[in-house]
């Protein structure tokens, strides 16, 4: 963990990221991109420790109302924040002022706050992200080794939808030769149907890889998924965009099932 002084928060389009780096340990992580300058330090968390007086600041500069997403770049709810409550922090402010919130995680410490974004939602507006790409819980342990599962997840959506809090699944990732199967997406969606989601975010059915998270990746096809490597480099080469060869079908489903 590294403690820095950060000159501001909030981006153009209200995104804050509180951390930086991730401890997830997910094999597919698009924030390792050396794009993002993090290749090096990623597990080494950036804890921005004025994160809370920059958003308070930004706020009172506020002539409208705006709704505040975290989570794009970093979960808010890595397990540091357990003890340092910086997003417990922000979210205070972000309900003191008015304004919305929008928060994208895999960790089921967002439940530690639900009473805290029941304020937000019932004075402004709450959103509860959750991405969930593998029903399988052992294939789940092995592309998402150090964060809730898959079926916890579920579980903490289930908890929201009787909060009266809305929720959106973030249904991507879809790994090639992995994840990619109908048994899965039909999993997925019908966890989506029963802990009854606003909506279903899908990037078509496949991931990307740039340098950076591409030579992680392709180190953990190695140590789980043998040979597989040597398939995704003759199908895909250095290509940006992944999709799986069966992503036609898989779309198909996933929207019948959405309808």
């Amino acid at each position: 963990m590294r403690e820095v002084l950060a000159k501001s928060i909030l981006s153009n389009k209200n995104n804050m990221n509180i951390y930086r780096g991730y401890t997830h340990g997910c094999i597919y992580c698009d924030s390792r991109s050396q794009c993002y300058g993090m290749t090096d330090t990623f597990e080494d968390i950036e804890v921005k420790v004025n994160a809370a007086q920059l958003l308070e600041a930004a706020l009172c500069k506020k002539r409208a109302a705006c709704v505040v997403t975290t989570g794009a770049m970093t979960d808010p709810y890595l397990p540091l924040e357990a003890k340092l409550h910086h997003t417990r922090d922000c979210l205070e402010i972000i309900q003191k002022h008015g304004f919305g919130a929008a928060v994208l995680t895999k960790s089921d410490l967002v439940l530690r706050d639900i009473e805290l974004l029941q304020r937000i939602h019932h004075r402004a507006k709450c959103v509860v992200q959750m991405t969930l790409t593998t029903f399988d819980e052992t294939l789940c342990r092995k592309v998402e080794p150090h964060v809730a599962t898959t079926h916890r997840r579920y579980e903490v959506l289930k908890e929201m939808q009787k909060a009266g809090i809305p929720t959106v699944v973030w249904m991507t990732p879809i790994l090639p030769f992995i994840n990619d199967t109908p048994q899965n997406i039909r999993g997925v969606l019908e966890y989506c149907i029963d802990a009854g989601v606003q909506g279903v975010v899908a990037f078509g059915m496949g991931m990307t890889l740039r340098h950076g998270n591409r030579e992680y990746y392709y180190n953990k096809l190695d140590e789980h998924f043998p040979g597989l490597k040597a398939e995704y480099i003759k199908r895909f080469g250095f290509s940006y965009n992944l999709q799986s060869p069966d992503a036609a079908r898989l779309g198909h489903l996933a929207r019948e099932m959405c309808r």
